[in-house]
């Protein structure tokens, strides 16, 4: 069948969706039944799809992305006018948004002074490990090129970072993976592993246990979130970062945080990491950079990080040897740097705060109302309530029933977010990241459709 594409024929782009797209984290069965979700139209923090239905968005485009809300138009002028003076140019060059974007992003980094481009958070992520097995190549005699990862953490999509993912839901069916990637125990305070008062610290030790048993000199690096994310929205417990950051300098082990998430405001300050006092040397950023506008990521290191791949002999590893195509392109640092300016001149990161707790003085008083509610947690505009069958004894509750209050919240014109097949067993944190442009009005709204969903899904 031949399709008259006219965008303005919302019967024939749904076709033409159903029949040629491929979606993301979708089973495609479904729409046999029923059609696709297509969406038309943002504004602020509300969507409207092709039957002209609004929705009000709480997980900022589905995967925690658009930081500044729908439909700035200041940043779409600076992309247009950005790409008629200059489109692309490969990053073995400079441009001038590039230029400009990586010094306002330094200055926001104390510490920190390089940033290497990219256009995904994997992306990213992998760019960090290959320079860690270049480290360990040139500076170490090939030993330390091991790399250590945490338990329900996420760090990207690709083979590479697939080998680092703390959700064996998502790593699934596509192994074997690489050598060299160890896991270290999770954080997660409300499901400790060990019954101590200071957690924190022993969760901690436990990563020290781990190089100990691998071996100190074969570990070249630890990536860790500073909140986890789609692991179930895991704050970190006091005394935890302090510790880690202990344990790697001990031990010379690089620190590489991976903001693709919590960065550019999303937990009230630049970066989550700023919320703990860790001093990395890598951090990773993606999704709220741009804020969704254009397709961005950046490596950052500091600057003895930098030199590492400075003064190394002239046999091919002399400097990184590494490139990413559409690093190259204008859009993304020109729509960052129009971004930072929104965040900054709007005052999104008091907002943030502000709106974040009201989050989760809202969600705390759910708990008091539903006994599925066994914890909340989160920091900023990213929070999450864990559901559970039974409080005292803290069984998870069954993913189904978790994803029918997303659906009845999605009925109410609503969307929220939940772990979704990633963790086995914990499927069970419902999650929430508006923009950062919230209001009080808007936070309300979200816990009453979830106040009103889980009381029809469990009545």
């Amino acid at each position: 069948m031949t399709l008259d594409l006219n965008p303005n024929d919302m019967s024939h782009v749904v076709a033409a969706d159903r029949e040629n797209v491929w979606h993301h984290l979708s089973q495609h069965k479904q729409y046999e039944t029923i059609d696709p979700r297509v969406y038309v139209e943002g504004k602020g923090m509300r969507l409207w799809d092709a039957t002209g239905r609004e929705f009000l968005d709480a997980v900022s485009g589905g995967v925690w992305t658009v930081n500044v809300g729908y439909g700035r138009e200041s940043i779409a002028n600076a992309v247009r006018d950005q790409l008629i003076k200059l489109n692309y140019f490969a990053g073995s060059a400079g441009t001038v948004p590039g230029a400009i974007f990586a010094r306002k992003l330094i200055e926001k980094m104390p510490g920190m002074s390089r940033v290497y481009y990219s256009n995904s958070g994997s992306e990213a992520n992998e760019k960090v490990y290959k320079m860690v097995r270049q480290i360990a190549a040139r500076h170490h005699g090939g030993k330390k090129w091991k790399i250590l990862y945490r338990d329900r953490d996420y760090h990207g999509t690709t083979i590479g970072t697939l080998a680092t993912s703390g959700q064996d839901q998502r790593a699934a069916a596509y192994g074997p993976f690489p050598d060299g990637f160890v896991r270290v125990p999770h954080c997660l305070e409300y499901r400790k592993q060990w019954d101590v008062e200071n957690y924190g610290e022993r969760t901690a030790d436990a990563i020290e246990e781990v190089i100990l048993r691998e071996g100190a000199d074969t570990i070249g690096a630890i990536v860790l979130e500073p909140v986890t994310a789609g692991g179930g929205v895991i704050t970190p417990p006091l005394g935890y970062w302090q510790r880690v950051q202990e344990i790697c300098r001990k031990y010379d082990i690089l620190l590489h945080i991976d903001e693709v998430v919590c960065g550019l405001g999303r937990t009230g300050t630049w970066f989550g990491y700023q919320q703990y006092g860790i001093e990395p040397d890598f951090v990773t950023m993606a999704k709220g950079v741009a804020s969704g506008y254009a397709a961005i990521s950046c490596t950052v290191t500091t600057e003895r990080v930098f030199d590492m791949f400075k003064d190394a002999p002239q046999d091919g590893m002399s400097f990184f040897r590494d490139i990413s195509t559409f690093g190259g392109c204008t859009s993304g640092p020109v729509a960052a740097i129009e971004n930072m300016r929104i965040i900054e001149d709007e005052g999104l990161l008091e907002n943030t705060v502000a709106m974040g707790n009201r989050v989760l003085d809202n969600l705390t008083s759910l708990m008091d109302k539903h006994a599925v509610i066994g914890d909340v947690r989160g920091k900023g505009l990213f929070c999450g309530a864990e559901l559970v069958a039974d409080r005292k004894t803290k069984e998870p509750m069954d993913e189904k029933k978790v994803q029918a209050v997303v659906a009845e919240c999605l009925a109410q014109g609503v969307i929220i977010g939940a772990t979704n097949r990633s963790l086995p067993g914990f499927n069970n944190t419902l999650c929430l990241s508006p923009a950062l442009i919230a209001t009080p009005d808007d936070i309300d709204r979200i816990t009453d459709a979830m106040d009103v969903a889980l009381t029809r899904v469990f009545a």
